[in-house]
């Protein structure tokens, strides 16, 4: 399986708006940075998208994305669902609704702010979706036909999911996981985890806490996503992290056992 990264930044993306920071100010492509999204590629050629945030739209045209077959949501603040009504022109070229997979805390706060997607209408051309809920609990088949391990993790007091794809596995917005959890992602290949910046933050692993997960599940190659400002330049950072660790960024593609 392929994985593309659509956006590795946090909330507020990078540049941050108003902020005269060098890494705001960097012209490097690296340092740019739209709201956490990921897609996965399966090797039957499904697509699945792992959050859909509001720069969703941009990502999809940017990244050339024709089909998408599934969604899952880590959880349901804004900047990882912010782009649902976009789902819109998939719904109108596939004839079919989305297949979107989240936890219960996601799905209450999805079908309230999203409430038309989901209420009884005669409006064509509104998004259509089909939602299911995880549990955590067991792994699940997508309609991708692919099977998704949940990963259960906190975001501060806010449950949330990761998911592992085979030998692919992804967390963001986590600044804790049990061990029990953790369990589910040993022997991965590859891992995608979450790291805002070098010292600690309430709601979100920072890099050295990162570090710490990433030595604890022992995957092949791990990469570093919703990153903000504050974790520095993409040039100094990388070179600080160990071998195997790397800073993400927008567009990379990572086939999983390998670089591309």
């Amino acid at each position: 399986m392929k994985l593309t990264f659509l956006g590795t930044g946090t909330s507020q993306g990078v540049p941050v708006i108003a902020c005269t920071c060098e890494v705001c100010h960097s012209q490097d492509p690296h340092d740019k940075h739209l709201r956490t999204s990921a897609l996965i590629e399966t090797d039957s050629g499904k697509n699945i998208l792992i959050d859909i945030g509001p720069d969703f739209r941009e990502q999809m045209l940017r990244a050339h994305v024709t089909h998408l077959d599934s969604i899952l949501i880590t959880h349901a603040h804004r900047d990882h669902v912010g782009g649902l009504d976009d789902i819109r022109p998939f719904n109108w070229a596939q004839r079919q609704k989305m297949e979107i997979y989240c936890n219960h805390e996601a799905r209450v706060a999805i079908e309230r702010d999203y409430h038309y997607i989901f209420a009884p209408h005669e409006f064509p051309g509104l998004p259509e979706a089909n939602m299911h809920e995880l549990t955590g609990d067991e792994a699940v088949l997508l309609a991708a036909g692919e099977e998704v391990m949940p990963i259960k993790a906190m975001h501060k007091d806010l449950p949330i999911l990761g998911y592992r794809v085979g030998p692919l596995g992804y967390i963001t917005d986590a600044n804790y996981i049990s061990d029990k959890e953790l369990e589910k992602l040993k022997g991965v290949d590859t891992l995608v985890i979450n790291a805002l910046r070098k010292y600690k933050h309430f709601s979100h692993y920072c890099l050295p806490e990162a570090l710490e997960v990433i030595a604890k599940i022992g995957p092949r190659v791990a990469y570093l996503t919703h990153v903000s400002h504050e974790m520095g330049l993409y040039a100094a950072t990388e070179k600080e992290l160990p071998e195997h660790v790397h800073l993400a960024y927008d567009g990379l593609q990572v086939t999983v056992g390998g670089t591309e």
